[in-house]
């Protein structure tokens, strides 16, 4: 039973959430011959503020990069 928890930030539309639950559902049944009915994936989105790289926050860094 495939366990997928995926982090992004936020701003993803309905439909980009969907796709990407096709996608890697699809990816993991050609790839690991897993089914899809036993494949669970979880979305969480991550506020900017609360997520980090390159040593500042998301949003800090998106401000940086206008």
């Amino acid at each position: 039973m495939p366990y997928v928890n995926l982090q992004i930030t936020r701003g993803a539309s309905r439909e980009q959430k969907a796709q990407l639950v096709k996608d890697i559902t699809d990816s993991l049944v050609r790839n690991l011959g897993k089914k899809p009915e036993h494949t669970h994936i979880v979305i969480q989105e991550i506020a900017e503020e609360n997520w980090g790289f390159s040593g500042l926050l998301t949003d800090d860094w998106k401000k940086r990069q206008q």
